[in-house]
């Protein structure tokens, strides 16, 4: 497949490539428009989750960029999502007790969402490694942090909304039954 030669029919100049590399971009892409679509959907009562959103929003583009071009993002940017990720940790500590279903009222099924697109991008980068590329270590550690952190947001959120989440008990990693054994 060739890109037309008119220029509003290529969304992106990469997007023919057949490297890993254009998939991470995309997937990464993806994460910056879900954490927005959270931004967007914060209700006015937690802007200090309004405010790590919007701090955090660029930082997925910067991601993007950041093995095609030049490193955008650095050890102070881990060092404040770590910050950020243990300051909500402590507001829910008693809910970090396993695997719930992703569901919740607007903002919470778009933070599931950017959490999802966040391990999308650490898998792309594990393949883009694999197909040479370097991929600066602070990139999946970043990335690592994001969907810890968007994971966490969502358990703030119904907290202080009153909302209990639904666990997720697994069939496959649960104990194994009396028939099983």
């Amino acid at each position: 497949m060739k890109p037309s030669r008119n220029f509003d029919e290529v969304c992106y100049p990469f997007i023919h490539e057949t490297s890993v590399l254009c998939d991470f971009e995309v997937i990464t892409d993806e994460l910056c428009g879900h954490i927005g679509a959270a931004w967007s959907h914060t209700p006015t009562d937690m802007p200090d989750i309004a405010a790590d959103l919007d701090r955090l929003q660029p930082l997925a583009f910067h991601v993007n960029g950041s093995i095609r071009g030049r490193l955008a993002v650095d050890e102070q940017d881990i060092a404040w999502l770590q910050s950020r990720l243990n300051h909500y940790r402590m507001e829910v500590a008693e809910r970090l007790k396993g695997f719930v279903l992703p569901r919740g009222t607007l903002p919470v099924p778009h933070l599931h969402l950017a959490r999802s697109a966040a391990k999308k991008a650490i898998r792309a980068m594990v393949r883009v490694e694999q197909e040479g590329k370097t991929v600066p270590d602070v990139l999946p550690r970043l990335c690592n942090l994001m969907c810890n952190f968007l994971f966490t947001l969502t358990l703030v959120i119904n907290q202080r909304r009153g909302i209990d989440e639904v666990a997720f008990i697994s069939k496959s990693y649960g104990p194994l039954s009396k028939d099983e054994i």
